[in-house]
């Protein structure tokens, strides 16, 4: 059996129907991965405005080529350990989808890895961890290069009302 790793993302073998394409972020030690057709872009670390009366791990919104856009810190946001920002710092812009809205959002990651090309197949289900862990941001896990990678699902990484109101000023639903 090939790891995701081997698999060539043009052999020919493999359908596009049956694997997705993520690209690949480390946090604290650990490899993420957000579906690649999300992905808008990677920014450097920039300016960002705070927005008061936010959760604590929206840092605030910075503005995209016009666009105003709210920023995560994915380690607050999965209560891990705050870090110094540094050169390998960024923000990956992602689009997110909630009944039938899109939203677009700036991820900030300690660095981005790699792109990988996974099969459904070999994407597990994540743990049950009990009803005091929420797993529904997880879509599944993946082995690469003898190291696992956290498929993220992006569209339940953050509540998009919380987001909407936040920046928009709009009271939460």
């Amino acid at each position: 059996m090939q790891s995701a790793a081997e698999v060539n993302p043009t052999d020919e073998q493999y359908s596009e129907d049956d694997s997705d394409q993520y690209l690949t972020f480390k946090l604290a030690g650990e490899e993420y991965g957000v579906e690649i057709l999300r992905v808008q872009g990677i920014q450097g670390l920039q300016k960002v405005t705070t927005i008061p009366n936010t959760p604590e791990y929206i840092l605030g919104v910075i503005n995209l080529r016009g666009e105003i856009v709210p920023v995560i810190d994915l380690r607050k946001r999965f209560s891990l350990e705050s870090v110094e920002f540094n050169s390998t710092t960024v923000v990956i812009v992602v689009r997110m989808v909630n009944e039938g809205k899109e939203r677009t959002i700036g991820i900030v990651v300690d660095g981005v890895s790699e792109v990988y090309r996974f099969e459904h197949k070999n994407v597990q289900e994540p743990p049950e961890f009990g009803a005091k862990v929420s797993t529904e941001f997880l879509k599944g896990l993946a082995s690469v290069d003898e190291k696992m990678v956290i498929l993220l699902e992006i569209d339940h990484l953050v509540d998009f009302n919380e987001i909407t109101s936040a920046v928009d000023g709009s009271p939460s639903e």
